[in-house]
């Protein structure tokens, strides 16, 4: 299973600056934020399920799948905010339930966000914490072939592509991957 944290031990996600996003623990207040991420059209495009927006329950009942990913594995996802205004940007970290095939890094920004490099610059914190702190070996990005954004990340993220699945819950992915140095 995954990497299950030690029995009793609380895992909150710490908090990760970088020059210009603060990567920080979900909080209650972030549902509403959470739920119009969700419920953009183009954001979900290239995401499981066919690219259908959520409601806002479906996005509190995936919010709760976040938070709980941390104290489940000790690992998981932050809500990423602007450094400068505290405005929500995004949702950026790491999944790995069971049955996936490995730690998986991904990244979602409003579209206002787009084009600033702000999923690279953040996903960049979060790959080097998953390298550094909790010291594994590998990271994926499952990426939608049709995802060109996504695909241009992990490529400057230094990911490169090392597979396809063919049926990851119902589409095709691809998977980019890199190792930890040293």
């Amino acid at each position: 299973m995954g990497s299950m944290r030690k029995e009793n031990e609380i895992v909150e996600a710490p908090i990760l600056e970088t020059e210009r996003l603060r990567l920080r623990p979900f909080r209650s207040s972030d549902v509403d934020d959470y739920a119009r991420l969700y419920a953009d059209p183009e954001v979900v495009r290239h995401l499981g399920g066919g690219g259908q927006t959520w409601d806002p329950g479906r996005a509190w009942r995936h919010l709760a799948f976040v938070r709980g990913h941390w104290l489940l594995a000790g690992t998981g996802s932050w809500a990423v905010e602007h450094g400068e205004t505290g405005t929500f940007v995004g949702v950026i970290g790491f999944s790995e339930p069971e049955g996936w095939p490995g730690l998986e890094l991904a990244w979602l920004l409003a579209r206002r966000w787009w084009g600033l490099g702000y999923a690279t610059e953040g996903a960049r914190a979060a790959l080097g914490h998953a390298f550094t702190r909790w010291r594994r070996d590998r990271v994926i990005s499952l990426i939608s072939p049709e995802n060109r954004r996504s695909i241009r990340v992990a490529e400057r993220l230094g990911e490169t592509l090392r597979g396809r699945i063919p049926d990851h819950f119902g589409r095709e992915m691809l998977c980019y991957g890199i190792e930890r140095e040293g």
